[in-house]
């Protein structure tokens, strides 16, 4: 069989054990863009430069109308745990 055949089984394999909650892959719980916001006492306008975003963007996240994706949820979580610290990086 091809290397492109034996990929595909085993990328098949490891999607089926997934979906049975097996395996080595990790899910992370959803984020609430808002919740993280408010958490760290800011608005809307000083929070979406942070995402590196628009503000009319970040607002369709909170309004559900934009789905949080994985490089902005892992941002998101570590504003939750240390919004001070990602302040002084991202907007020095």
């Amino acid at each position: 069989m091809s290397t492109f055949g034996d990929d595909l089984i085993q990328a098949m394999s490891e999607a089926l054990a997934h979906a049975k909650g097996e395996g080595p892959a990790v899910v992370h719980d959803p984020i609430s863009p808002r919740e993280v916001r408010e958490e760290a006492r800011l608005t809307q306008a000083q929070m979406a430069p942070l995402m590196g975003m628009s503000l009319s963007g970040y607002r369709k996240w909170e309004q559900g109308q934009r789905r949080v994706s994985g490089p902005a949820a892992a941002l998101l979580r570590l504003i939750q745990k240390e919004p001070d610290a990602v302040k002084r990086a991202l907007l020095s």
